[in-house]
């Protein structure tokens, strides 16, 4: 049985067993299994993927994206240029190489965002491992961005420093953040979502729940909103093409 899997911590909010499970159903992949890895820390993590029997690829979430990357063999150009991991591929040597298929989902689920629209900057809210891919692809789409942390420093914002200047000059903001996951649903990232008009563009990783805070704080004042779910289905069918290839 080919062993695929995910690991982070928690993982209680995630739908990727769920996802790979039932693919694997439907497409009448009888000798693949797909399991949940809390691991609460990454000690010996290499000699953890051996001990694993017929493992073939793994995915990775929070807070793993960039601490998992010294114990790859090597990375591919992407995820060396984004400088964050979410899919492991178990060669066939025996050797473990890193991939970024978060560029991919994000960067194709936001220019279908986009198809009518092109904000000529963005706020990206986070500075983890979710938002290395983020800015990568803005970067690719000719979007500025400035990043928004909870403590500013040297180009990053801090939230404190948000007027509704600044969001009135960036009509696209995107939370990578894990701020109003489930199930702390009541969270959103504090930023001044009064400023927040007509022609602004809210893009939220989360996917669960559905619509979060941060978005309905965004329709509420009229902007159009999107959640991480298509980006999840994308970057995902985009790992099982890695594992498999």
């Amino acid at each position: 049985m080919k062993q695929f899997g995910l690991i982070g911590y928690p993982l209680s909010h995630s739908f990727s067993k769920k996802y790979f499970s039932e693919k694997f159903e439907k497409a009448s992949i009888t000798d693949a299994h797909y399991e949940l890895y809390e691991l609460k820390s990454l000690q010996d993590f290499k000699t953890w993927m051996n001990s694993i029997s017929n493992l073939k690829g793994l995915n990775v979430t929070i807070p793993y994206k960039q601490e998992v990357i010294p114990f790859l063999d090597s990375l591919n150009d992407k995820a060396k240029a984004i400088g964050a991991v979410n899919v492991i591929k178990k060669e066939p040597d025996g050797t473990y190489t890193g991939y970024n298929s978060d560029y991919y989902g994000f960067k194709n689920s936001l220019e279908d965002f986009l198809s009518d629209t092109k904000p000529k900057k963005a706020l990206v809210l986070g500075t983890g491992g979710a938002s290395k891919a983020v800015i990568v692809a803005l970067q690719d789409m000719g979007i500025d961005y400035r990043y928004v942390s909870r403590k500013a420093s040297g180009c990053t914002l801090g939230y404190e420093n948000l007027t509704a200047e600044l969001i009135a000059e960036h009509l696209l903001i995107i939370n990578t953040t894990p701020l109003g996951m489930s199930p702390n649903i009541d969270q959103c990232p504090p930023i001044p979502y009064q400023a927040i008009g007509q022609e602004h563009r809210l893009y939220d990783l989360v996917y669960n729940p559905s619509e979060t805070l941060f978005m309905k704080k965004g329709l509420q004042q009229g902007a159009k909103v999107k959640n991480g779910l298509d980006m999840l289905i994308l970057q995902a069918e985009k790992a099982w093409e890695i594992w498999n290839s």
